[in-house]
């Protein structure tokens, strides 16, 4: 039978207020019935949960160990934009960092460490050229698909078998469904700001720009989160 996802759900609210992608039950869920189905080589991709916060599949297609990450960042701990930030109503701002922390702005990513080096989460969030932005970090996925030079590429080979399992860009936007933060012939990525090939940092440096990436990530969070509903009500989930 089909599952619902409450894309409304407050994973921070049972988490009672600590890392929800490691204190989150419900969220380790959501994340094993959105992920678990058919591969674009046809095979099933099954997960089963093994910890807290881990996610584990074995199969002849390899053995992986992934996690949750609350992938879409508000910047609310950024010191240079405290100001910028406080510009903004309250309720206007909370209301943003809340839709950022449903299903539709969370991802899962392989979790082991390889030789001991970050893994994508951690290097998304310290490496200066993406500072945790997730349309930066899907262009760096476009790209690596394409073998062109990106900030994560030294990372993304590291787990190279795992971004071989979705064969290319479009399947693998395809299968997490990222669609929103495309164009409509997978060509580009949707950036929510004035973009300069990672040359300036990608964190806002004005109100204005704040503003410009707030409203665009609000429109990819609440799309990306319709889409999870619509594909949760009408795909059969399998028991695993």
């Amino acid at each position: 039978m089909s599952k619902m996802i409450d894309i409304d759900f407050d994973f921070q609210e049972e988490a009672g207020w600590r890392d929800s992608d490691r204190y989150s039950p419900t969220l380790q869920e959501y994340h094993r019935i959105l992920w678990s189905k058919l591969l674009p080589s046809g095979k099933l991709f099954t997960l089963k949960k093994i910890s807290q916060n881990r996610l584990y599949h074995k199969s002849e297609l390899g053995e992986y160990i992934l996690s949750s990450d609350r992938a879409v960042t508000v910047f609310r701990k950024q010191k240079q934009l405290f100001k910028i930030i406080s510009l903004i109503p309250e309720s206007e701002f909370l209301q943003f960092r809340k839709l950022s922390d449903t299903i539709g702005g969370i991802v899962i990513w392989p979790s082991n460490r390889i030789d001991g080096k970050m893994t994508i989460n951690g290097s998304r969030g310290f490496n200066r050229s993406i500072a945790d932005r997730f349309d930066l970090t899907i262009e760096c996925v476009r790209r690596y698909y394409l073998g062109e030079d990106n900030p994560l590429d030294d990372t993304f080979k590291r787990y190279s078998d795992f971004f071989m399992l979705f064969k290319d860009f479009k399947s693998y936007v395809e299968f997490f469904l990222l669609q929103d933060i495309v164009t409509d012939d997978f060509l580009a990525v949707k950036i929510a700001t004035p973009f300069d090939n990672f040359r300036t940092s990608p964190i806002p440096g004005s109100f204005e720009q704040y503003l410009i990436y707030k409203d665009n990530t609000t429109k990819f969070l609440k799309a990306r989160n319709s889409r999870i509903a619509k594909w949760a009500c009408s795909h059969l989930v399998p028991n695993v």
